[in-house]
């Protein structure tokens, strides 16, 4: 695939693209409207503080980690048209709720629940694995996610001015979050009917079990437990931020712990469900799959993708600080990590493509991007401007192209259940934030960097040992196993004879 195919638009795989990545730049665009708007928030509404926007940013990406898991499961049962439509739809609800709310309590389970939107990116990594052959996956799951992903730039480009200048007054910031709930619901509503789920109706194939993903040894299914725990676990760390700045007692908190243990406990049983049985059987030689390769890509996500999310909250005061510029100077040029997207990401895919070796490319990205984060733990006043910039861009290219390279692997290690494997790898992303954010708090910035930085060399070295380089990553069909040919019957048979 070249980069001048995606302008054919006439293709049915291109106008696929097309129609999904800009659903994920819609969904984006609503996930982080509120830091663009923090300031007219904290003028307009006397009783909140600057604590509370903090807050807000943090619950603005707490369930999205058990949402990606849920979503994942959601995709291999029913696709992902309905899914992403409903999701659309539905979190329209909450942003109107924050828009609106007039209440500490009310803005922060909004917030809380908008979040969940968050999952979005992993309902078109599915879409676009069931539209595109291996051979090309990387490129088209990279444009996707790099054009989507510029909506969180968009926002903070283009709602304070339509806040201050198409409404206006001091609830200009409502209408303008409103105004962006409505455009995503009405767009979920067209997304519905504009697309199908694959080429044809054999593109999506259903997992046997939806509730907790399938392994092929008892060994892996360890594994998948041991790794399952953190993406609910880590929600302990925001209760225990809730708690520290008073908006719950002690007993509210040992509450949410006893929820989130619960959770954990269901998710292990479920996983124990479907498993067991399937293990038990035996699994077929032709339907295994290497578990240590969706841990490896995790790690990866974890280490890029958290990365991002933590580095574009503090960056701008990082540069203000430092250079004493100005907010408004600070905030453009800290943009410019996220606006690489538009580029790096695709070109992670693509060079993920060409070089005929997806293992190696992922190894070589999380090892810049080690490098890069090194390089800016060296950043200080005495370096000029321009070269601090340039480093910023360096950086940014390496763990935007490594995001790129992640989710151009994953569509290669078992197709059956590609939506639970990026809900999983997609959940560990926001892990990844949760935790860097949290110890941001206790650091300084160059120590944050340093730190960031030993995160990515942690999962070189895990993808160095246990990613292995997908079979058939570059053929023209994905690999059909016996357990696919005979979901695939058994989905046929279960079909309305057409009258």
């Amino acid at each position: 695939m070249k980069v001048a195919d995606i302008f054919k638009f006439k293709s049915p795989d291109i106008k696929a693209l097309h129609l999904t990545w800009i659903a994920f730049f819609i969904t984006f665009y609503v996930w982080f409207n509120m830091a663009p708007l923090a300031s007219s928030m904290l003028r307009s509404v006397d009783w909140l503080t600057a604590d509370d926007i903090r807050l807000f940013a943090i619950c603005n990406v707490a369930l999205t980690i058990p949402a990606r898991i849920l979503v994942g499961m959601a995709l291999d049962r029913f696709g992902p048209r309905r899914v992403f439509s409903i999701l659309m739809v539905v979190m329209a609800i909450p942003a109107l709720m924050f828009a609106f709310g007039t209440t500490m309590m009310q803005l922060l389970i909004s917030r809380l629940v908008l979040s969940s939107i968050g999952a979005s990116f992993v309902v078109g990594i599915h879409m676009t694995a069931l539209w595109f052959k291996p051979k090309d996956i990387g490129f088209a799951e990279g444009f996707y996610a790099g054009w989507g992903n510029f909506g969180s730039a968009a926002a903070a480009m283009t709602l304070p001015t339509i806040a201050l200048v198409w409404y206006g007054g001091d609830d200009g910031w409502r209408w303008a979050i409103a105004q962006s709930a409505i455009v995503m619901a009405g767009y979920g509503v067209f997304y519905w009917f504009a697309i199908t789920d694959g080429p044809d109706v054999k593109a999506h194939r259903k997992p046997r079990k939806a509730a907790a993903m399938e392994v092929s040894s008892w060994g892996d299914m360890v594994k998948l437990i041991l790794w399952t725990i953190p993406l609910v676990g880590v929600l302990a760390i925001l209760v225990w931020r809730i708690q520290m700045m008073g908006y719950i007692t002690t007993t509210g908190a040992i509450i949410a712990y006893a929820v989130i243990a619960a959770v954990v406990i269901y998710q292990i049983v479920q996983i124990l469900r479907v498993n067991v049985p399937i293990l038990k059987k035996g699994v077929p030689e032709d339907d295994k799959y290497n578990f240590n390769s969706v841990a490896a890509l995790n790690s990866t996500y974890f280490a890029n993708f958290g990365a991002e999310l933590a580095v574009v909250s503090m960056l701008p005061m990082f540069f203000e600080e430092t250079w004493g510029l100005s907010a408004a100077a600070a905030g453009l040029i800290a943009a410019s990590f996220a606006f690489v997207n538009l580029v790096a990401r695709p070109m992670g895919g693509m060079v993920s493509d060409r070089m005929g070796n997806r293992r190696f490319v992922m190894l070589c990205y999380m090892f810049g991007i080690g490098v890069g984060f090194i390089l800016m733990g060296m950043l200080n006043a005495s370096w000029p401007l321009i070269i601090a910039i340039a480093v910023t861009i360096f950086c940014s290219i390496f763990v935007q192209g490594a995001e790129g390279a992640t989710f151009g692997i994953i569509p290669s290690i078992k197709r059956r259940i590609t939506g639970q494997i990026s809900g999983m790898a997609g959940a560990y992303g926001n892990v990844g934030a949760v935790v860097y954010l949290t110890i941001f708090t206790f650091v300084t910035p160059t120590q944050f960097f340093y730190i960031i930085a030993t995160g990515a060399f942690i999962s070189w070295l895990i993808c160095l040992l246990w990613l292995k380089e997908p079979e058939n990553a570059f053929d023209d069909e994905y690999y059909i196993s016996s357990v696919d040919r005979m979901l695939a019957e058994e989905e046929a048979q279960q079909q309305p004879t057409p009258r």
